[in-house]
Order: structure tokens, then sequence, then C-alpha cells
């Protein structure tokens, strides 16, 4: 249901749907019920000429079902609810797959910073390679993320891939996700971070393996067209190389120095 708005585009994403249809069409259930007994009542118990109203105290057992039936079953619905969200919770939130690849993600008042791990596939080393709101996965890799802040409290939101984690000043918070369709999606910050919290857009673009080499020879010899301003239609003349992710010429300090 919800990948006709939102692509559906990693691993995980379509458990979390499946738990927003099973809530959806059992809310669905209980309001119909609960909406078409009302209806029913009220036509069947309308004021008739001749006819007193009664009072009714509610406090026998053959009153009271009525009511402490429906609450048990609503109960039972709220409890396989909860035993769903663990289930799901636990296999994207508590549990790491084995790695195919590592970036590490940066949020900052108010742009997103992606350090991407070189052929080593690790963190910290020469061959890393860092952009500025643009990040580059390969489909159907396992990626693990770093996420960081380096200001205030953001939000790394991906809706096509179903993920959302908040990044907190300070820590350093692992997940991961695995893309498996190819193309350009939104990423967005999802937490209110000050008045330049709606600009704080990015891109992700999964690659296939072709695109992906590619893509990252273009940015190592500074060829490279960011694909989060074509998707805005927009050009800037800053450089989107970055050799490291400090650098006085980034884009992303350059942003955060006009507010």
């Amino acid at each position: 249901m919800i990948e006709f708005f939102v692509a559906n585009a990693s691993s995980f994403a379509p458990d979390i749907d499946n738990l927003f249809e099973v809530v959806t069409w059992i809310i669905a259930f209980w309001f119909f019920l609960v909406f078409g007994t009302f209806i029913y009542l009220i036509l069947k118990f309308r004021r008739k000429k001749g006819i007193k109203a009664q009072y009714i105290a509610g406090e026998k057992h053959s009153e009271t079902k009525w009511t402490h039936y429906p609450h048990y079953a609503v109960i039972a619905f709220d409890v396989a609810i909860i035993a769903l969200n663990i289930f799901v919770w636990v296999d994207i939130k508590q549990t790491l797959p084995p790695r195919d690849n590592i970036i590490r993600v940066i949020g900052q008042q108010w742009s997103w910073t992606f350090v991407h791990a070189g052929p080593d596939g690790e963190l910290d080393t020469a061959d890393d390679i860092a952009t500025a709101n643009d990040l580059h996965v390969k489909v159907n890799n396992t990626y693990h993320f770093e996420l960081q802040s380096r200001d205030v409290l953001h939000n790394f939101s991906v809706p096509a891939f179903r993920l959302r984690q908040d990044a907190v000043p300070g820590r350093t918070i692992n997940g991961w996700f695995k893309p498996t369709k190819t193309g350009t999606f939104d990423l967005q910050c999802a937490e209110m971070c000050g008045y330049g919290h709606g600009i704080m857009g990015a891109a992700v673009t999964v690659h296939s393996e072709e695109s992906y080499k590619a893509t990252m020879g273009q940015i190592e010899n500074g060829t490279y067209e960011s694909h989060y301003q074509k998707r805005r239609g927009t050009k800037t003349e800053y450089p989107s190389r970055l050799t490291h992710v400090n650098s006085e010429n980034s884009f992303s300090k350059i942003l955060a120095s006009i507010f």
C-alpha cells in the first residue's frame, strides 16, 4: 500500500510496510465495526411517540459484557501488534548483518557530509572519499553506517529505505541498510534543528557496480555533477569533490557560513 506513494527500495522496507498495513487494517476493522454499530443503535432506538426511555445503570453482567468483551478483543489485538513490532525492531535495530561496505554520515546545520570507504572497505584511511549532500551506494550491498552530529540533534531519514535514526552530538550511532533498487532517492533531516532545517536535504543514489565505479572516478577527478543539485534543478560553482571532511573549500562549510 505505502509503496504506491513512496518507493520501496531497501531489504527491510517490506517489513515496515507490512507492519503499517497490519495496523491500518486492524484500525479500519474496529472503526467500521464501532461506527456501524453506533449508527444502527441510533436508528433502532431513536425517539418514538408513546415509548419512554429507560434508565440503565450498566451494573448487570448482561449489560456490561457489551463493553468488556470488545475491550478484551482490543487488548488481544494490541498484544499482537506489539509482538510484530518487537520482531521487526530486533531484525532492523538490534541486529547488524555482515557488511559489504561502510560509510560515515555526519549531520551539521544545515547539510550532510558522507564519507565513503575506499577500495579497502575501511574508514579513516587514505582512500576515503567524502562528499556533501550526495551519498553513493551499490545496489544489493549491505552497508553499515556510523552516524554523527557536529552540533545539534539531527535525524538521518531516507523514506524510500524506511530508515530513520537520530544523530546525537557526541555519540556515534551504528546502523545498517541494504538498497534493493537503483535510482536517486530523497534523504532529509527529520528533526527540527534550527531555522535552516527545511533546506537540510540530500540525495542517496543507488548504483549498479559499473555506475558506482564511474561516479567515484568522477568525484576523485573533480568532474562529478551533484545528483542532489540535479534533482533540485540547481547548480553551484563550488567544488563537489572533498579531499577531507574538514576541507575549507567544502560545500558543507560554505553553505553553513551563509547563515
